[in-house]
């Protein structure tokens, strides 16, 4: 949806737009081999049309693609200039893979002169919602402006040793550099008001998920449930229960193309909100403030997997979504529970140690099995790595950095077929059977 609409906004920049009578868009590599199953083309018309992922509405996007019809329909180009599109100008080409990302898409303008297109750009879907336009030159970092600049995890240890701060303080100054004390408190708080409206809505939502699979939404009857058994408060703990019913509800929204929170993927979005969650419910002392160290620290955490490795899992495998959120919300966990620096490294180091080689195995190119379930497990994955790590001082073997190095390399290693591509594992032993 991003790319498409900064292709718009080129094509209006550039003066082209109200020539235009035609737009086609080739997804390639793991984009085409998952984009029906994805909702990829649906974006894609949304994009041209001038929608943006934080502020549409969910409904306008769902469909967009197939409404178009073999005949075509109506698309207001960058909102405004009504072009006619079809189904076929939307094309997926799995099989083609170009060299920047596995995840790439060329989007191409057309006028009446049909032997040129008017305009042409390629742009790689780099993860967590990040954009990068082809033959762009690369921007000047943020961290340029970073009064206190970190490359790896031993480095932010030594700024926190050295400042007497936490990871979430860190962030904080690093971010308030960048966009002011108010702008980062207002983002915040609007990212997890978003984390918390997809949680609601996924835990109120019946159905089953569109696709094929037939998968039914299990959040709502597992909150039913859980609401009854806590009227009885000698019946059982059910915390954990809870954990799972809350990323269930955020995997189940986005399998059905709701709004949710990359963090850092839209695959792995359920498992920062539900340890959020976990926190604010059964945490004594837990509030609002709690919530921001969280998620500072949770983003503290991502830039560095980001920085060093991927949070792609057409480039890393699950383990570069999954496991990257898992160590996320562990490490965010660990801080708002009262974990030291080190303490936090740890905790995000255990819950990435443990998702190594976890492949991106979409059963039908959908984000439902196994990747609802596999949220709720990180989850609770992510809860004890925190909890673990709080028993220690912080000592541990392989460092974090060492953990996400590993992760880089099996990523490179780890089979194309086992990268959201639907080639293999799940994705073909279920329709097999």
């Amino acid at each position: 949806m991003r790319a498409a609409r900064a292709f718009a906004e080129h094509l209006a920049d550039d003066g082209l737009v109200d020539r235009v009578t035609r737009v086609t868009c080739s997804l390639y590599g793991s984009l085409g081999a998952t984009g029906l199953g994805h909702g990829t083309p649906d974006a894609v018309v949304a994009g041209l049309a001038g929608l943006q992922p934080q502020d549409c509405d969910p409904e306008a996007v769902r469909g967009a693609w197939a409404g178009l019809g073999i005949d075509g329909g109506e698309v207001r180009l960058a909102g405004r200039h009504p072009i006619t599109m079809t189904q076929a100008d939307v094309s997926l080409e799995p099989r083609t893979r170009l060299p920047g990302h596995p995840n790439a898409l060329t989007l191409q303008a057309w006028g009446d002169d049909a032997a040129l297109p008017l305009a042409e750009e390629t742009y790689y879907s780099v993860g967590g919602g990040f954009i990068r336009r082809d033959g762009d030159a690369p921007e000047q970092s943020e961290a340029l402006r970073h009064p206190l600049p970190y490359s790896n995890a031993a480095e932010l240890l030594a700024l926190c040793d050295e400042h007497g701060v936490s990871f979430c303080d860190v962030a904080w100054r690093n971010e308030v550099a960048v966009h002011g004390e108010q702008g980062i408190e207002q983002g915040l708080d609007a990212i997890w008001a978003a984390m918390a409206e997809c949680t609601a809505h996924g835990l109120a939502t019946e159905g089953t998920l569109p696709g094929g699979l037939r998968v039914k939404r299990r959040a709502p009857e597992v909150r039913r449930r859980l609401e009854e058994y806590d009227r009885d408060e000698h019946l059982r703990d059910t915390s954990t229960e809870w954990l799972h019913a809350f990323a269930l509800a955020v995997n189940e929204e986005n399998a059905s193309g709701g709004r949710v929170v990359t963090a850092p993927t839209n695959g792995a979005a359920g498992i920062l909100p539900a340890v959020g969650h976990y926190y604010l419910r059964f945490v004594p002392g837990a509030d609002a403030a709690g919530i921001r160290r969280y998620l500072l620290t949770a983003s503290a955490i991502a830039s560095l997997v980001k920085k060093n490795a991927s949070i792609s899992g057409a480039e890393g495998g699950c383990q570069a979504e999954v496991g990257s959120a898992c160590a996320m919300a562990a490490g965010a966990l660990c801080a708002v529970l009262g974990g030291t620096p080190r303490q936090i490294e740890n905790a995000a180091e255990i819950a990435m140690e443990h998702h190594l080689g976890l492949t991106c195995d979409p059963v039908g190119g959908l984000v439902q099995v196994p990747c609802i379930e596999r949220n709720a497990i990180a989850a609770s994955t992510a809860v004890s790595a925190a909890r673990l790590a709080l028993h220690g001082d912080g000592s541990h073997v392989v460092s974090l950095d060492t953990v996400i190095e590993t992760m880089r390399q099996t990523g490179i290693d780890m089979m194309t077929k086992y990268k959201e591509t639907s080639e293999g594992g799940l994705a073909v032993n279920v329709i097999e059977c």
